[in-house]
């Protein structure tokens, strides 16, 4: 099921599925219980551009927390479960928007009922979330190891638990640390299910190996018109998680606004800074709501016409800058100028 034709959720004042915008998700990696810290690093993932977030909810503090976090913040908050049901009723109580569970680990059919019935009385969607690293013994057995086939299959049985208890409010989950599997798996899946897809790479690494590895799964997936909400999940700072699923989106056409930035590789004409000058111009543009591409270059001679492409452009040489308009110079300026000259050009177009 694609994502013009998924099932519409909605979470907090938020919706996905049935076309609507892909959502960008994070997740705090703050012990939940510290509202404070926690509250902290929600906020500068808002400013970030996240849309959804989601906290663990290990113990009865942490879902008491929930609700004092939620008082704080603008987005959804979905509540992070493992194996302990009344760790789930508790974050729904406490206002959770969203509650986020694997049926498999929570226990018996009547405790899973008991979640269901307080998150059907309060209309809260339950996303259903499957692990590779987590596959049930029967299923390696069946399909002779960790497959793609496998993690559909646990996926669609703990669906089929929740719609047995006459609930329909979901979304779905599967996510593993081999890509290649990743993929083949929501393939798998988006013919088999109507509800919204929330896709990401697992355990993907750190910020160099985990941004490759989901821009290489994220965007097979996304591309085939799958995915209703989207996490890059990266071993560090989370703000970094949304930087990068931010690029993807817009890499892949699929969201628009923010500004674009692309520079060259370098070469032995370069005769500035580039590498320094490219990553202040990335840290410049962060806070620009424009939907324009600017090109940095560090070559005279060619930086113009290789910035034809650009809305703007700026390039640099001995002693001097240039700042350029779809291919023209407009500008130039003493080169300790250029990065201001970039600013002054920037708040002009945002006026």
């Amino acid at each position: 099921m694609y994502r013009d034709s998924t099932k519409v959720i909605q979470i907090g004042d938020r919706k996905i599925g049935g076309g609507n915008p892909i959502l960008i998700q994070s997740m705090t990696n703050t012990k939940t219980e510290d509202v404070a810290s926690t509250v902290a690093q929600i906020k500068r993932l808002e400013q970030a551009g996240c849309e959804i977030i989601r906290c663990t909810a290990p113990t009865m503090e942490a879902c008491k927390a929930i609700g004092e976090i939620k008082k704080q913040i603008t987005i959804p908050l979905v509540a992070d479960i493992h194996f302990d049901y009344k760790m789930a009723i508790a974050s729904m109580e406490y206002g959770a928007d969203k509650i986020r569970i694997n049926p498999g680990n929570i226990g018996s059919v009547d405790k899973v009922k008991a979640v269901v019935d307080v998150a059907k009385e309060r209309n809260i969607p339950i996303r259903i979330g499957v692990n590779s690293g987590s596959l049930e013994k029967h299923l390696v057995e069946k399909y002779g190891g960790v497959t793609a086939e496998g993690i559909v299959e646990s996926a669609l049985d703990k669906v089929q638990i929740i719609e047995d208890l006459g609930y329909d409010n979901l979304v779905v989950s599967i996510k593993s640390s081999d890509v290649l599997m990743c993929v083949k798996a929501h393939e798998l899946l988006a013919d088999k299910t109507p509800y919204p897809l929330h896709v990401g790479i697992t355990e993907s690494g750190t910020v160099q190996s985990g941004n490759i590895k989901s821009a290489i799964g994220l965007g097979l997936i996304l591309n085939k018109g799958i995915g209703d909400t989207v996490r890059v999940s990266l071993t560090g700072d989370p703000v970094e998680e949304i930087k990068s699923a931010k690029l993807i989106l817009r890499t892949l056409g699929l969201r628009k606004g923010g500004i674009e930035v692309v520079s060259c590789p370098t070469c032995g004409r370069t005769q500035i800074d580039l590498i320094g000058l490219a990553q202040k111009v990335e840290k410049l543009v962060e806070d620009y709501p424009l939907d324009i591409k600017v090109a940095v270059m560090g070559c005279v001679v060619n930086g113009p016409g290789e910035a034809k492409e650009a809305d703007l452009g700026i390039a640099g040489g001995i002693g001097e800058g240039l700042l350029i308009k779809k291919g023209e110079i407009i500008r130039k300026v003493p080169e300790a100028q250029i990065l201001q000259t970039l600013k002054e050009e920037l708040d002009h177009w945002n006026e």
